[in-house]
């Protein structure tokens, strides 16, 4: 899955890359690039987190998103790996002031087309 283009983050993309293991569960990576600092955002928050749907509508959070940069590249980079037992239908990065939320409250950044 491929995150769609971003209209509060525009330069930001990712994508999401979904597999079962052995137990049957889904692991799910999240990669994003050029993610601005959240702090940069109007209005300023704190951090980005990752959530994902599944069948029936149930969201749950996989985790926060630290963003960083290399000392020889501008390329803001960010990475959240989870693991679930359903398997995600939609996945999507909020801006938050919250990193304990358990439902999201902020602004979506990024999001996948659902299936």
């Amino acid at each position: 899955m491929n995150f769609v283009t971003s209209s509060v983050v525009p330069a930001a993309t990712g994508e999401v890359k979904v597999k079962k293991d052995k137990n049957k569960n889904y692991v799910i990576n999240v990669t994003v690039l050029n993610l601005a600092d959240p702090k940069k955002l109007t209005p300023a928050k704190e951090s980005y987190l990752v959530w994902m749907e599944s069948s029936g509508n149930s969201v749950k959070k996989l985790g926060q998103i630290d963003t960083s940069s290399g000392l020889l590249s501008k390329t803001r980079k960010g990475e959240v790996s989870a693991t679930a037992v359903a398997e995600p239908t939609r996945v999507f990065i909020t801006a938050e002031n919250d990193v304990s939320l358990q439902y999201p409250a902020g602004d979506v950044v990024l999001t996948t087309n659902r299936k």
